[in-house]
């Protein structure tokens, strides 16, 4: 059984929005909602456990799950002070017969099935795998100063996304672990590589943007509007 967990607790503080962002519409649709649907139409998904902030519940349920009739959307959950407590929250609501977890970003509307796809495949067969593209930019390594100190070599860099697929058992451990030993990753993955596990990387895209500022916004509306997604 194969469960997404998509996780929506971003408050829009970049935004200056008190609504949550996930909740923002592009197009005629909310974020959220383009983005749950992306694993609602991808036939390997079973269920769909979606973690809100707790206060979210219930506008989430009546106005993105009934509304346009998610069905597989099947538990929303309160998430945690951290992305990865909510993360954490989700895992411990997974089906028991779950045995692949596909991790997501609520704010990420422009995923496609066949990255999804891609991310059951490949964490099926290594484990743990995540979306991501080749770096465009060079990258400064900056000190406290603000100085730079290093500049890395660009070949080998990529921007990690989301989807992040891993077998259940092992995301799972990783999770338990950096709680018993208070580690605080930026991404699940880096829970994974602590456990002295590698990560897989898949072809992400360059629509598959994360909605964080008013920016953001601007680029999704200009996607949507020129069919790019």
């Amino acid at each position: 059984m194969v469960t997404a967990i998509i996780v929506a607790g971003g408050k829009g503080k970049r935004m200056g929005q008190v609504l949550n962002k996930q909740f923002i519409k592009i197009g005629n649709k909310e974020i959220l909602a383009r983005t749950i649907e992306a694993f609602q139409n991808t036939a390997e998904i079973n269920e769909i456990i979606v973690v809100c902030s707790e206060n979210g519940i219930e506008y989430c349920k009546e106005n993105i799950i009934v509304k346009y009739g998610l069905s597989k959307a099947v538990k929303i959950v309160p998430g945690g002070r951290e992305r990865q407590d909510s993360v954490r929250n989700g895992l411990n609501s997974c089906n028991e017969d779950t045995s692949i977890v596909v991790i997501h970003d609520g704010a990420r509307p422009f995923v496609t099935s066949d990255i999804i796809r891609e991310s059951i495949i490949c964490a099926e067969e290594y484990g743990a795998c995540t979306a991501a593209v080749p770096t465009k930019d060079t990258i400064k390594k900056v000190g406290e100063d603000k100085f730079s100190i290093a500049t890395p070599n660009r070949e080998g860099l990529y921007a990690v996304q989301t989807p992040q697929g891993f077998k259940y058992d092992l995301i799972l451990e990783a999770h338990k672990q950096a709680k018993d030993k208070n580690i605080l990753a930026t991404d699940d993955t880096m829970l994974v590589e602590n456990m002295g596990s590698k990560v897989k990387i898949i072809a992400g895209s360059n629509m598959n943007i994360k909605i964080t500022t008013r920016e953001d916004l601007i680029f999704a509306d200009a996607i949507l509007k020129n069919n790019l997604f």
